[in-house]
């Protein structure tokens, strides 16, 4: 599984005819799922994302995580993140899940995440979405999965 995460002032997804979702300050986690991911993957991205302390403190240090400061989670799927574009100029997703698994693993990490207390919105997974926001640092982060690095 790999995750970007961007640390937001606010962020909304859009489809063609509404907002699907919508957060204030917090995360924007794009996520991509691998072959081989499992539901250990998807448990231990949500520790990591909910922990991973990337916030800034009284000093202004990042030494805060979003579950410290309240903040939401925004999840948004995106299979490129598995693009691999070693060789040629089109880039290939041989490592992606195939689309009915990627959709079972997202729905499955969006009530994972769920769980933790926070707020929580999400795009609808393979749709044409608009994704709008204002990335607070800027602070962007990609976590791979520990199935990921063995890949």
């Amino acid at each position: 599984m790999k995750t970007l995460l961007q640390r937001v002032s606010g962020a909304s997804v859009a489809t063609v005819s509404s907002i699907a979702g919508e957060i204030g300050p917090g995360l924007l986690a794009f996520v991509s799922f691998g072959r081989s991911d499992t539901e250990e993957d998807l448990a231990w991205m949500s520790r990591k994302i909910i922990g991973l302390r990337i916030f800034p403190d009284s000093k202004n240090s990042m030494n805060l995580s979003v579950s410290d400061i309240g903040g939401d989670i925004l999840i948004v799927s995106q299979f490129t993140l598995h693009a691999d574009s070693r060789k040629g100029r089109r880039p290939s997703f041989m490592n992606a899940a195939l689309p009915e698994r990627a959709e079972l693993l997202y729905n499955l990490f969006i009530e994972i995440v769920s769980h933790t207390g926070l707020k929580v919105s999400s795009g609808i997974f393979g749709a044409m979405m608009k994704i709008s926001l204002v990335n607070d640092g800027p602070v962007t982060i990609m976590v791979d999965s520990p199935s990921e690095r063995i890949c």
